[in-house]
């Protein structure tokens, strides 16, 4: 059986005036997150996991913040993108494994229902995706709350 291991990372500045989107879905805080899309970085970070996994470069590559037809653009779409460009290259997903650094909001309560959307948008099961929150201890930019920052980490294997 052929394996890949993938990581992506991701960060976003905190702005007033913004829906926070995290793991697909909507969070009620006083800051949501800047960016030409909706600024996922959950999303933002397990899809480049999954093109580097895939050895199909990045997000940027594949949906440009220069493009306009990417303005604004719900972050589950370029997932459910990404996700078919590794099923056409011969990959499935076998695991995810994220996690989200933010002071605020408490994520934790949310994590279910992050699991449950991501799996949704993929076709996966929802226990093949690992969602884990932390904070930085009040250090550096996320500890400032200025911005949120995710990392995640796949394994693909080979369906060819």
């Amino acid at each position: 059986m052929k394996i890949r291991t993938g990581f992506g990372f991701d960060v976003h500045k905190l702005v007033p005036d913004r829906e926070l989107w995290l793991g697909g879905i909507r969070i009620d805080h006083t800051l949501g997150l800047l960016g030409h899309s909706d600024a996922d970085v959950l999303i933002h970070a397990l899809c480049d996991a999954l093109l580097g996994a895939a050895n199909l470069r990045d997000i940027g590559f594949h949906f440009p913040d220069t493009a306009n037809e990417y303005k604004n653009i719900d972050s589950k779409i370029l997932l459910r993108q990404t996700i078919a460009l590794i099923r056409q290259k011969g990959y499935e997903l076998g695991n995810a494994d994220i996690t989200v650094c933010a002071e605020r909001p408490k994520l934790n309560p949310h994590i279910p229902a992050m699991q449950q959307c991501l799996a949704d948008v993929m076709q996966v099961n929802p226990d093949d995706i690992s969602i884990k929150a932390t904070t930085t201890e009040k250090l550096g930019f996320t500890g400032r709350e200025e911005g949120i920052s995710a990392y995640a980490s796949v394994l693909i294997t080979a369906t060819k």
